[in-house]
């Protein structure tokens, strides 16, 4: 016998519907500012990395005197194992320990006001040191030093020759220098970032 209950009604599914708008589209891009002494904003500078998505593009702004080197490789490690798509601007300087984090972006800019310090690691304390630790400390460092000229090199994808000539005794190239070295790109600093680079006024931004 026929029956109305609706229980006995084939069950519908609903058809999936279109996704919703921008579900394929790349995360929003992103901007952060690398400013001042690494060691003064050791925890907001890696927070600000953290906080932005895994594999998105975004621009990092620098003008930093160093700082840190601990800071420095933790900043690059960031940067290349999060697979952040970078882009690197220096607008006044990027010196010391701030070069790592700026080789590791995918795309550097400079301009001709960019100044950048390269020179050798070096340690200081101001707590009282024992003789066999100052040792251990100059050993130490000395590891680390060879580690990051390695690194770099490796990222600036530049000849390590080059590079030891202007970090011994240490020197400053200015933007014109380092983009004549084919390690960045000159732009000017009146004019907008090159297109698809700039995240848009609704993009998420970071300052430390």
């Amino acid at each position: 016998m026929a029956t109305n209950s609706k229980d006995s009604l084939p069950r519908l599914k609903a058809y999936p519907g279109p996704p919703p708008a921008g579900a394929h589209e790349r995360p929003q891009d992103w901007e952060i500012m690398l400013a001042g002494d690494l060691n003064d904003k050791h925890t907001d500078l890696l927070q600000s990395v953290i906080d932005v998505p895994r594999g998105s593009r975004g621009v990092i702004y620098f003008d930093s005197n160093g700082g840190s080197v601990y800071t420095s490789l933790s900043l690059m490690s960031l940067i290349r194992l999060r697979n952040l798509d970078a882009t690197g601007v220096v607008l006044g300087e990027c010196s010391s320990a701030a070069l790592l984090p700026f080789a590791a972006c995918r795309r550097r800019y400079v301009t001709p006001f960019s100044t950048l310090l390269f020179h050798a690691m070096k340690w200081e304390s101001e707590e009282n040191v024992r003789l066999h630790e100052a040792a251990e400390w100059a050993r130490h460092f000395q590891a680390i030093e060879k580690h990051f000229d390695g690194l770099l090199a490796q990222l600036f994808d530049a000849d390590p020759q080059l590079l030891q000539s202007w970090t011994e005794p240490g020197r400053f190239i200015s933007g014109e220098e380092l983009a004549k070295a084919g390690l960045a790109e000159l732009i000017s600093p009146l004019e907008a970032l090159p297109t698809g680079l700039f995240p848009s006024a609704a993009s998420g931004r970071s300052g430390v």
